[in-house]
């Protein structure tokens, strides 16, 4: 398998931090034996960044097709994946159910981790931080994995030695989210609080691991923990809720006060956001039917979103802003939004519906709702709408964070992805909700057995 190697790879083009006179004065690594490079602090910087450059290429045109491609705010008229995904249809041999990039990201993570702290003679500040980055990106990984896949191989130390069994076996998907939980609390106590100007958004900052840690303790229904972890954020001076005016700058020029943790693209460092979202009819997606009936009147976000001229829009211009109409199918220079401020928020309101603090759970939902030019909702009319004050608050996350990479992890993390689904493309198994493995990671690795629903 790719995550399994002799050598440390790392194809570093410091382009994403063109922001940072000092990460740009570091050289690019080619290829190295991680035991003989790690031996300066620079060298330990330059892997860190190694690790941001493997979750450039994961996260390029993955965060969509693994977020939104199965849910319902999307359509289709390509073939191939994005077909796949929307018909129910999946197989081991697509592309969207290769896991390559993920353990990519996770290998370099497990050399950093290991070697760095012994470049510093003693525990430093700095090589703590380093390496809480590392075990936070190897945490955001692994997450992604196991929403996935459910159950996968857990490799928490560079393979460096043919004696090391290099056919892992999937590991039980509760251990691994223990590991998750255990590398999210170093990295919240030990990365640091800012880095200053805009890579406090590419870097994961303090604030960046504890935001991890509400999507973790949702995923796992702990929502007192969940709660905690948002205060946290919501305290944070870093972030602030950006005018709806500005809401668009958030993904057309990123770096907002609103930005927790973004992938940093450029010219050089380029993503798929064009052919996901914006090639008109020969895009990947482009807005449902049910999705662009799903807006309340007057909800200042709908135009902002995609052209609510066209009887079928077939652009979602949220990421290039109001008015786009280049189709050219060029890589994208944006940078990928993963967590905002307005995320947190509603998470901390679905949680305190959960524990039946329905007043709070109002108060936060109706902070984003007003941003977008709607009425605030008591207990009756959101269950007057929506059927109760949870329901309302899905809503709101549909609208909000649409095409951001969360829908189709809400709908599992919620329970309601069979029933949202299943009238749409006929999803009836709860066996049915995981991926199946790619069949190269089968034919490499004899340990591996599929999914049962894809056997």
């Amino acid at each position: 398998m790719k995550f399994i190697q002799k050598t440390f790879i790392v194809g570093l083009t410091l382009g994403m931090f063109s922001c940072s006179d000092d990460l740009l004065d570091k050289e690019p690594v080619s290829s190295f034996s991680a035991q003989g490079f790690y031996r300066t602090s620079s060298d330990a910087q330059a892997g860190i960044y190694g690790i941001y450059d493997a979750a450039q290429s994961t996260f390029s045109l993955n965060f969509s097709l693994w977020g939104e491609g199965r849910a319902d705010a999307v359509s289709t008229n390509q073939s191939g994946d994005p077909f796949l995904l929307q018909q129910n249809s999946l197989n081991p041999i697509m592309n969207a159910v290769r896991w390559n990039n993920l353990y990519e990201t996770i290998s370099r993570a497990n050399y950093a981790i290991k070697y760095i702290p012994a470049v510093f003679e003693e525990e430093t500040e700095f090589g703590q931080q380093l390496v809480a980055q590392a075990r936070a990106l190897r945490a955001l990984s692994y997450f992604y994995a196991v929403r996935i896949w459910g159950d996968v191989p857990l490799i928490v130390e560079p393979f460096e030695s043919i004696e090391q069994d290099i056919f892992i076996p999937r590991t039980d998907k509760e251990a691994v989210l223990d590991q998750i939980e255990a590398d999210l609390l170093f990295a919240s106590e030990n990365c640091r609080a800012s880095y200053g100007g805009e890579r406090d958004r590419i870097l994961i900052t303090q604030g960046g691991a504890e935001a991890l840690l509400v999507q973790f303790y949702m995923w796992r229904k702990d929502y007192p923990k969940a709660i905690s972890s948002a205060e946290k954020v919501m305290s944070n001076s870093l972030y602030t809720l950006v005018s709806i005016n500005d809401w668009s700058r958030i993904f057309t020029q990123g770096y907002s006060n609103e930005s927790i943790f973004e992938v940093g693209y450029n010219e050089v460092q380029t993503n798929s956001l064009r052919v996901l979202y914006a090639l008109g009819s020969d895009s990947n997606f482009f807005p449902s039917q049910i999705f662009r009936d799903s807006f309340e009147e007057g909800d200042l976000r709908q135009g902002l979103i995609y052209d609510v001229t066209e009887a079928q829009p077939r652009k979602i211009w949220k990421f290039f802003g109001e008015g786009f109409s280049d189709e050219s199918p060029e890589p994208s220079s944006n940078n990928i939004v993963l967590i905002r401020l307005a995320d947190i928020i509603l998470l901390k309101a679905e949680a305190h519906a959960r524990l039946g603090e329905t007043e709070e759970a109002l108060s936060l939902l109706n902070r984003i709702r007003n941003r977008a030019g709607l009425a605030s909702l008591d207990d009756s009319q959101a269950t007057g709408l929506y059927g109760d004050v949870e329901s309302a608050i899905a809503h709101e996350r549909l609208i909000e964070l649409s095409f951001e990479g969360h829908r189709w992890f809400d709908l599992i993390r919620t329970g309601k992805a069979i029933e949202v689904m299943g009238p749409i493309n006929g999803l009836s198994d709860e066996a049915n909700l995981v991926w199946p493995i790619h069949q190269d990671a089968l034919n490499r690795n004899p340990s591996l057995v599929q999914n049962p629903f894809y056997q």
